[in-house]
């Protein structure tokens, strides 16, 4: 499903950039080009990111399997894994376990927006964009909010406190 029709959007009217477990990750240039490049220049208003229950990439990292060059890649969600190990251990049930790793994924993603430098500056100087995470349901079909944070950007210490509340 295109994140047009998910949005109810205008074919265009998107910027839209795609990875493995909607990553954004610190020092990968194209992420950092591509928020850069919507932020700066083309100002847009709203950053999502929307991850998707079931995702693949974040059921391999949670079975820990040897999987190759990708491995690279999803160490990104298994330190997400690790920093939330307490409360993913509280969870019983696995599906329960893999979609709440899901929510926290994204959760983790849009904080790794907030520390960007093309979003610091746009908040300091133009207050945009709002930065949106959001989960899709496949067998549902409805989007599950995780976070919403609307510039400018409360301290440091204040959106730590913010982010280990938000369940």
């Amino acid at each position: 499903m295109s994140a047009e029709h998910i949005a109810g959007a205008d074919p265009g009217k998107m910027f839209v950039h795609r990875n493995i477990a909607n990553m954004v990750v610190p020092g990968d240039l194209n992420i950092l080009s591509v928020v850069q490049y919507a932020v700066e220049v083309l100002k847009v208003q709203h950053v999502i990111v929307c991850g998707h229950y079931e995702c693949g990439g974040v059921k391999a990292a949670m079975a820990g399997k040897k999987l190759g060059l990708i491995d690279q890649w999803l160490v990104n969600i298994k330190n997400v894994r690790d920093k939330y190990q307490a409360e993913l251990d509280q969870i019983a049930d696995d599906h329960a376990r893999f979609d709440r790793l899901v929510e926290l994924n994204v959760l983790e993603q849009v904080n790794h927006l907030v520390e960007t430098a093309s979003v610091q500056t746009m908040w300091a100087n133009h207050k945009i964009p709002s930065l949106h995470g959001w989960v899709f349901n496949l067998r549902s079909g409805l989007l599950n909010e995780v976070v919403n944070l609307v510039p400018p950007l409360m301290p440091v210490a204040e959106k730590e406190k913010l982010t280990a509340s938000i369940r």
